[in-house]
């Protein structure tokens, strides 16, 4: 049986890597080695296990046990040196310890961090703008149980595996469309010249790539109509309106940690718009008790109505071992309708548009705190002290309300704010000329 030996650790691991043997001599390991290193050439599911020794029931010679119980024996001063020597390594260890649990509580990190610097990816490409789309459902259906739930869910759910300069990397990916468009994470194709996915049925088949974005961790793909020959459609997921989660709500994740397909998970929303740290930039992500490991990166996130609400995308975990349970992250879909949509029309994710204003929140509802010199909002008349109440008519109460009014929006559109001066309504026009930072 193969085994599994951690290979070296670095803080935003996600992707699982697998090794083919080391030639004679070895060569030298890359630094960036994600999770584990496989040394059996066989590609199939392993499980890990510890088998201990099995005592063979010998003795050892009379004499031997003799000479091993007279150096168990030393003299009262050999004795008391050994207990001093040992109390001062108990304390060195202990303080060394506290430093290591410092350095790893301050560099606690997300899977999806191990790639420092971007790599190429040289995966057969797929054009954009060929009419697909990805469509959010604002309606809830009724409640299903997690039978129900991974019944209609799993056959969407498929396992990406994509070759790189390291070996292949391993996650999840989820079907959108019924003719092949697959959203998954971009840290799980990154630096791919070549990508598999495997249907729940086992069924493996080549995939393109569409579009990826880095900076928001999505990705994709494509199943070419070759591969679909004889097959007709695929299962489609449904997505859901991340903004109707609440904290409390129950939530299911699918996906292939340690490439344990179709495997379900369930938890509940821990945390809306949770910022997280990754790799220099701060992504608003929901916050999940929901097992997560690695190779779910880039499944689903599900509600309790069957509906994907987000993209799992990383996981806390220590840098010392320390244990860490129930700290996942997925990008919701309030945040990656747009972004996925830019991707298949464009290729590329285009610009959110700079309104020019400063806000906060306080009792009375969302206040203008200041107003940018020259921006779109200060030329339509926007002050300080004002108080927006609508956004292109929709009721407006917080900053997040504002930002889901501003995603649907682009250069050269414009945006109707109600505000609220001095106890008059007032409506103005604001023309989104400038892109945001």
């Amino acid at each position: 049986m193969g085994k599994w030996e951690p290979a070296g650790r670095l803080p935003g691991e996600i992707v699982e890597i697998y090794r083919a043997p080391l030639r004679s001599g070895g060569e030298p390991r890359d630094p960036r080695e994600i999770v584990e290193v496989y040394r059996q050439p066989d590609c199939r599911e392993v499980v890990e296990s510890y088998r201990r020794p099995v005592p063979s029931g010998r003795q050892r010679p009379a004499s031997s046990r003799k000479k091993r119980q007279d150096r168990r024996r030393p003299g009262r001063k050999q004795g008391l040196y050994r207990f001093l020597i040992c109390v001062a390594a108990l304390v060195g260890l202990t303080a060394a310890a506290k430093t290591v649990e410092h350095l790893a509580f301050r560099d606690e990190w997300q899977p999806g961090d191990a790639v420092y610097e971007t790599q190429e990816i040289t995966i057969p490409g797929w054009p954009a703008d060929q009419g697909a789309a990805l469509a959010v459902d604002r309606e809830l259906g009724e409640a299903l149980t997690a039978q129900e739930v991974y019944r209609r869910l799993n056959p969407a759910v498929v396992t990406v595996h994509c070759e790189t300069g390291d070996g292949i990397s391993v996650g999840t990916g989820v079907i959108f469309t019924e003719d092949g468009y697959i959203l998954t994470n971009h840290h799980v194709v990154q630096g791919g010249s070549k990508c598999y996915i495997t249907l729940d049925s086992g069924y493996m088949m080549e995939v393109c790539f569409a579009a990826g974005d880095e900076n928001s961790d999505l990705a994709v793909l494509k199943v070419p109509p070759g591969e679909l020959a004889g097959m007709g459609t695929l299962p489609a997921a449904p997505f859901g309106d991340s903004e109707q989660l609440v904290v409390g709500d129950p939530v299911y994740a699918i996906g292939a940690p340690r490439r344990l397909r179709g495997t379900l998970t369930n938890g509940i929303i821990s945390a809306i718009d949770r910022n997280i740290e990754v790799e220099g930039r701060t992504m608003t992500l929901l916050q999940t008790n929901a097992a997560l490991n690695s190779g779910n990166s880039g499944g689903p996130l599900i509600n309790d109505r069957g509906q994907v609400v987000g993209i799992n995308v990383a996981k806390y975990m220590s840098w010392n071992q320390d244990s860490v349970e129930g700290l996942g992250f997925a990008i919701p879909t309030a945040q990656l309708e747009r972004i996925v949509n830019d991707l298949l029309k464009w290729g590329e994710v285009q610009p959110e548009p700079r309104l020019g204003i400063m806000v906060i929140t306080d009792e009375r509802g969302l206040l203008v705190d200041s107003v940018e010199p020259g921006t779109a909002a200060e030329k339509a008349g926007v002050l300080a002290g004002d108080y927006i109440t609508a956004a292109q008519g929709e009721k407006i109460q917080t900053t997040q309300d504002l930002f889901r009014v501003r995603r649907k929006l682009y250069l050269g559109d414009e945006l109707t704010l109600t505000l609220l001066r001095d106890g008059e309504i007032l409506e103005v026009t604001l023309e989104l000329e400038e892109a945001a930072e």
